[in-house]
Parts: C-alpha cells; sequence; structure tokens
C-alpha cells in the first residue's frame, strides 16, 4: 500500500514541475497580463507547496508562512491589476 509521506512527496515533485512552467511563462510572456497571471500562478504553488510541507513535517508554524504568502500573493495580484487598469485609462 502507498503511504502518506510518499504521496504528499509525489504532490510535491508535481508541484515543482508546475512552477517550473509557470516561470518559463513568467520569462516568456508576451504582455503584461499575461506575466500577472504566470505571477499569480507562481505565488499559488509557492503556498501549496509550503502547506504540504507543512503536513509532511507535521509543523503548523509554517501554515502561516503559507498564508502570509497568499495575502502578499493576492496584494501583488491586485497591484498590478490596478496599473494596468490605470496605464491603459492615459
Amino acid at each position: 500500500m502507498i503511504s502518506f509521506a510518499f504521496l504528499v512527496d509525489m504532490l510535491l515533485g508535481v508541484l515543482t514541475v508546475s512552477l517550473a512552467l509557470g516561470f518559463v511563462r513568467l520569462n516568456l510572456g508576451p504582455d503584461v497580463p499575461n506575466r500577472t497571471v504566470a505571477f499569480d500562478l507562481i505565488t499559488l504553488h509557492a503556498v501549496g507547496m509550503v502547506a504540504l510541507i507543512a503536513i509532511r513535517h507535521n509543523a503548523p508554524m509554517l501554515l502561516d508562512i503559507a498564508l502570509v504568502a497568499a495575502v502578499l500573493g493576492f496584494l501583488g495580484t491586485m497591484l498590478l491589476a490596478r496599473y494596468i487598469e490605470e496605464s491603459d485609462e492615459k
């Protein structure tokens, strides 16, 4: 039978590959909206990875880091969206 720790490690591997693809999209994005979505994707993956690491190592303190990263990622996305909105009006 497959252990829970092995499944969490597999999920971390999948998230790592997806995170790398997000960084590629951030680098290659042709315009600012695509890069904004890639930034949001990277933030979401970082939060997921920290949460999985917290579960894997039984360290609930790491969930606070995940929460702060989620809030900062959301604020960053909102700031970029506002910048795009204001630059389109001019």
